[in-house]
């Protein structure tokens, strides 16, 4: 187990030891991480045809024209999206939620490849995304505000009262159960 100086507010020292169940997750994270170039690039397996039929689902591109230009556009999304939300439920500064704007807009687009494959996919997302931008922007806003508030009342500095405001760690379902 490796230990990590962390300086407590009156100067001290306390451990932070990583377990084995710590070390595992984010090794299997960054290993994930780190195949993305090569998860990326499945779509060259898949057949260059407008029918697709396989053992588990047969699809069918009416847009596309093709069946691998399907799977490299989703690859195009699902990738970008998957690595947003590693890192919004591994992030713990306070403006994490802001990270809500570019995954709700990374799934509409994926749900839009997959349902209509008669559409342009990048039209008319802001009109679905402002409702989530309405509730988001204000919020980490009002954090900034309540930070610099006490930045010039209180003898703290930004890194302390930044500190103040992350998360402590909990667990994937734990952060889930946050917002449901």
């Amino acid at each position: 187990m490796s230990k990590k100086h962390h300086k407590l507010k009156n100067g001290e020292l306390k451990f932070q030891l990583t377990d084995k169940k710590s070390l595992i997750i984010g090794s299997i994270i960054a290993t994930f991480i780190a195949t993305t170039p090569y998860l990326f690039y499945l779509y060259e397996n898949v057949p260059q045809q407008a029918k697709w039929t396989n053992f588990l689902f047969t699809y069918e591109s009416k847009f596309y024209g093709s069946i691998d230009i399907v799977a490299w556009t989703i690859t195009g999304k699902l990738i970008p999206l998957l690595l947003l939300l590693i890192w919004f439920f591994t992030c713990r500064h306070w403006w994490y939620h802001v990270l809500l704007v570019p995954i709700a807009m990374y799934a509409f687009q994926i749900f839009t490849v997959i349902n209509d494959d008669i559409q342009y996919v990048d039209s008319n997302q802001i009109f679905y995304l402002l409702p989530i931008m309405a509730i988001i922007i204000p919020s980490i806003y009002l954090i900034r505000a309540q930070i610099f508030n006490q930045v010039n009342t209180v003898n703290k500095t930004f890194q302390e009262l930044e500190d103040e405001f992350k998360l402590s760690p909990k667990g994937l379902k734990d952060k889930i159960k946050d917002y449901f």
